[in-house]
């Protein structure tokens, strides 16, 4: 192997595919919400305002991780709030937009999702704070 290509395998995060199960699963259900003949469009709008708002975590996060403290605290706090209202307001838009269960749908993909990426940040969390454990 040469030199060149052993800094990027360093900075490659083996953990990413459990990071990101929450964008996965969403991704992969897709199939499913189609063929049980589900609410596509509440599932698009609140699977896109998912991916969308972890994107902009992953950005973010990033961004903030490069700062002071105090900088960073503050961009996670603003990050998280807006987030929020991103995906509220998806939700609240395609529920008047179209149908009712359009928006429940959507409510549904992203609570499910938050659930997922809420159960992995748990498990990860330890891991992040103990950088030498294999």
């Amino acid at each position: 192997m040469s030199e060149s290509t052993s800094p990027a395998l360093g900075i490659a995060d083996p953990l990413a595919p459990v990071r990101y199960l929450d964008v996965i699963l969403i991704v992969l259900a897709a199939p499913f919400v189609v063929l049980l003949d589900l609410p596509v469009l509440g599932y698009a709008v609140g699977a896109i305002a998912w991916i969308v708002a972890r994107v902009l975590e992953a950005v973010l996060e990033r961004s903030a991780g490069r700062s002071d403290v105090r900088r960073a605290i503050g961009v996670k706090v603003g990050s998280m709030i807006g987030r929020t209202w991103l995906i509220g307001i998806a939700i609240i838009a395609v529920g008047l937009a179209a149908e009712r269960e359009d928006g429940f749908t959507a409510a549904l993909v992203c609570l499910a999702a938050y659930t997922v990426h809420l159960a992995t940040a748990l498990i990860l969390r330890p891991l992040e704070r103990n950088p030498e454990h294999p």
